[in-house]
């Protein structure tokens, strides 16, 4: 099997002990940052589909991940390093979970309910024997990737598909302790310290006698002193005590350990600063600026856009923009399946990214949207559009040297250079939040020190006295010195109307043409603009209506989600009369996205016979302007 794996890197002893396990084994995986736990994973996969005792089949095994970027690069992975995985569908827990509920209760629209929702009810799926009932069966086995961070209604379900086939099925867990980040998703504090890291603890109850616990130990990712510094303390966290006093005093102190090895690093100083900003701009590898919360970096992306870097802003975790592309597709077609020959001839039309694969592109949307014997089901296309459900691997993100992101959003990826916000320290942090967690600042800040390849560098944080999160719609915005003064709001996913096409309500222009005036002349970092279309709000609890202008362009509309939200954030009391900005600037493209909507009106507008077309995503930190000059007093 040598030559098979001849462009593969080679395994260690450690990462071969895990590989060698038989296919009914329970394995749980410490894997430390850096330790080549998605390669180890890849030629698991490999070894149990090439088992001589025993081989399983693709649909034998069930690989869950957390995030689209996670499911991406691990089948990046498999289509680069495997032989025989490259037919194992890798998915999120919250795809699984919809195909499961799909499946069992097909008459259900399922796609009106959230993900926690639609995980909650999979649990009780599940046990009343949906699995058992799917295309694939009851699994062999399940890979689990990042196990660290289940936690609250997703461990529950992992824990009840266990028990359902806990005598007949094996299982691959991979995790590291330490990264434990996630348990912010549980919201009572008290069971948030409980919850961090419980899962482990339950499948050492609940296998006493046949669970496998392996070590990954090496770290493959850090070439410098400076990328290694956190490297020592991750033992130590990830044996950080379970009872919730003494993580906290533990939590403390290497929280402190670490901050005071981030501080002895270089400083890029401030985005004041042009040396800084010169080397965000000039630095030939990738890079990534980490921050604690997406205040900050909302701050700091609006600095460089202002002083001309290009970079990204990296989008939630559960966003997910369909790419432009499939819009494109549909268009050019009025037929209800395509071969693949036709899709690839139509990609070729379109003119795609030179690192796109379009096979891949057709094997992965097939697999999801599959018609007859060897075609793609068009109708299929456009409900996964519709109901959020696009293949996680074919979300890809836009390419871009830097990034700007939480130490969140950038989980399980790395760089050849990582730029972390300088921390508070807890009793700062303590002063601005009634809840402080140690051993989970702790965490975050190592997650962020590991992420380094090369360079591992510090950067002051910006001013945010003045940046507030509004709890009730999770964005953040711009307040002043007075409770009820507001100068700019967050830009979020689904800011957009998707329901008819631009141009048709709201403001009339030719959609046709402004379809391809977006394909043509939107690109991501372009600047947005919102303006008050009139002073009449669309409901009680609602602003007037906004349009999305682009080089003064009016493209979309702002949806009804962003205008109850506006209201939100500026009606600060019931008697509160509130002045609605004029224009909302500062906004940036973040992608064009392809959105599910009327069928009918698509067809109307010449857009095609699918109901699917372009709109423009919006991010950014918006800023308040009234008239023709910004508030002196926003910033």
């Amino acid at each position: 099997m040598t030559g098979v794996y001849a462009d593969s890197p080679p395994l260690t002893a450690e990462q071969q002990t895990v590989v060698d396990q038989p296919w009914d084994a329970r394995v749980l995986v410490t894997a430390g940052a850096g330790a080549g736990k998605t390669h180890t994973l890849v030629r698991r996969l490999d070894a149990l589909m090439s088992s001589e005792d025993e081989a399983l089949e693709a649909h034998e095994i069930l690989v869950l991940s957390f995030s689209r970027a996670a499911v991406r690069e691990l089948k990046e992975r498999v289509a680069a390093h495997a032989r025989e995985a490259r037919r194992v569908r890798v998915q999120t827990f919250d795809s699984w979970a919809y195909a499961l509920l799909k499946n069992a209760y097909p008459d259900h629209e399922w796609g009106a309910h959230s993900f926690d929702e639609r995980i909650r009810e999979a649990e009780e799926a599940i046990a009343k024997g949906a699995v058992e009932t799917t295309e694939s069966g009851a699994p062999a086995h399940v890979v689990i990737d990042e196990v660290q961070d289940l936690v609250g209604d997703r461990r529950l379900m992992v824990e009840t598909l266990l028990d359902r086939f806990h005598d007949s099925c094996g299982f691959t867990m991979v995790g590291d302790p330490a990264q434990a980040i996630f348990g912010f998703q549980v919201s009572d504090p008290d069971a948030r310290a409980v919850e961090t890291n419980y899962f482990f603890d339950w499948l050492r109850a609940s296998y006493p006698d046949d669970l496998v616990e392996l070590r990954l130990s090496e770290n493959f990712r850090a070439r410098t002193d400076e990328a290694k510094s956190a490297l020592p303390l991750g033992d130590t966290l990830q044996s950080l005590p379970s009872e919730t006093a003494e993580a906290q005093t533990a939590g403390e102190a290497l929280h402190q350990e670490l901050r005071s090895r981030l501080l002895a690093l270089p400083s890029f100083g401030d985005l004041t600063d042009d040396f800084a900003i010169d080397s965000f701009r000039d630095f030939p590898g990738t890079c990534a600026i980490l921050c604690r919360d997406n205040g900050r970096a909302l701050l700091l992306s609006e600095t460089l856009f202002e002083r001309g870097v290009v970079h990204r802003l990296q989008r939630s975790l559960q966003d997910r923009p369909v790419p432009a592309w499939v819009a494109a597709v549909l268009r050019l077609t009025g037929s209800t399946t395509l071969g693949q020959d036709r899709f690839l001839e139509l990609l070729d039309r379109i003119g795609l990214p030179t690192a796109t694969d379009p096979p891949r592109l057709w094997s992965s949307l097939r697999g999801a949207a599959r018609g007859g014997r060897g075609v793609l089901d068009l109708g299929k296309v456009r409900r996964l559009i519709a109901e959020g459900r696009f293949p996680d691997d074919l979300t890809a993100a836009e390419p871009s040297g830097l990034l700007v992101s939480t130490v969140h959003r950038a989980k399980g990826l790395e760089f050849d250079r990582v730029v972390v916000v300088e921390p508070q320290t807890l009793s700062e942090l303590r002063r601005q939040h009634t809840h402080v967690d140690p051993a989970a600042e702790a965490r975050a800040l190592y997650v962020a020190m590991t992420r380094a390849r090369y360079d591992l560098c510090r950067l002051a944080s910006p001013e945010v006295s003045r940046l507030r999160l509004h709890r009730a719609t999770n964005r953040w915005y711009v307040g002043g010195w007075k409770a009820y003064e507001r100068y700019g709001i967050e830009a979020s996913g689904r800011d957009v109307c998707t329901e008819q096409p631009p141009g048709t309500d709201g403001f009339h222009d030719d959609p046709v043409g402004l379809q391809e005036y977006m394909t043509t002349s939107v690109r991501p970092g372009d600047p947005l603009v919102l303006r008050r279309l009139h002073d009449m709000p669309v409901d009680s609890d609602q602003s007037p209506p906004y349009l999305v202008l682009h080089a003064d362009r009016p493209v979309a509309m702002a949806s009804e989600r962003f205008r109850s939200h506006l209201f939100a954030s500026l009606k600060v009391s019931r008697s509160w009369e509130i002045n609605w900005p004029d224009e909302i600037h500062n906004l940036r493209v973040d992608a064009l996205e392809s959105v599910a909507g009327s069928i009918a009106s698509g067809a109307r507008a010449g857009l095609g016979e699918h109901g699917v077309w372009l709109v423009p995503r919006v991010s950014g930190l918006g800023r308040y302007w009234s008239g023709a000059h910004a508030r002196k007093d926003e910033k």
